[in-house]
């Protein structure tokens, strides 16, 4: 064990189950989500993060009930996203256990902005993530993947990250679609560029594949690292394991 910063598994859920995926596709079925947490709760994780995958694609709300199942068993602070366009499904998440709510679709709409200043004002900015999702294009050229419509948008990260941190979030969460499940490393270059903007924490996410790439991305200006693919399958094979040895 390593006195580090915090180190986060994430969770996707996929119709009501626990899955891990590859570059934002190629699901794999990992179980049962609430088992997962229990898990994760016997090794004393930092915190967790969830993810329903499906609710911005469907343009449907939070499962509340569903939620409120994983947050019981959850003895960590646990993040949420996945469908929140209302001030009033926050609070009903928070009523349920959720500690932070992750945005990521919802920037894009017009009511984005304003549900941050909301929330913010109402909870605090701490209870806000604002999660953008990375794609690597032709020459290294990085574009902002939204989730809700998979299309790609060719806007300056670092002014979008300001954007949000102006709007009131308290942290930012990169995602690499890239390099998400493949074992690469995470996006340093991209890390450095964010954390050097703004003052707020910045979790960094995707590729992750050892100890050293969390060593790597505190050093490079993360204030937190998530990973999924390394604390739910046991390599070379990828046979199933949820552990978290770091």
């Amino acid at each position: 064990m390593i006195h580090r910063k915090r180190i986060i598994p994430v969770l996707l859920i996929h119709q009501d189950g626990l899955i891990k995926s590859k570059r934002f596709k190629d699901y794999t079925y990992i179980g049962d989500p609430v088992n997962a947490v229990r898990i994760f709760n016997d090794k004393e994780v930092d915190e967790i993060i969830i993810l329903d995958i499906d609710a911005s694609k469907k343009g449907r709300g939070p499962n509340f009930d569903f939620i409120a199942d994983i947050t019981g068993e959850a003895f960590m602070p646990l993040a949420y996203g996945g469908g929140i366009t209302q001030l009033e499904e926050a609070e009903k998440l928070f009523y349920n256990g959720v500690e932070k709510i992750i945005l990521n679709s919802t920037l894009h709409t017009s009511v984005g902005f304003d549900l941050v200043h909301q929330i913010s004002k109402r909870y605090g900015s701490q209870s806000v993530i604002a999660s953008i999702d990375i794609k690597e294009g032709l020459f290294n050229k990085k574009k902002i993947h939204t989730h809700f419509n998979g299309k790609d948008h060719s806007l300056d990260l670092v002014h979008l990250a300001k954007q949000y941190e102006s709007a009131g979030v308290g942290e930012i969460m990169l995602n690499s679609v890239s390099r998400d499940g493949t074992y690469k490393g995470y996006d340093l270059v991209t890390l450095r560029k964010i954390a050097d903007a703004v003052e707020i924490p910045v979790i960094i996410s995707g590729g992750a594949s050892s100890v050293e790439d969390f060593k790597q991305a505190e050093e490079f200006g993360a204030s937190a690292m998530a990973a999924g693919s390394i604390f739910v399958f046991q390599r070379p094979h990828n046979a199933v394991l949820i552990s978290y040895d770091v």
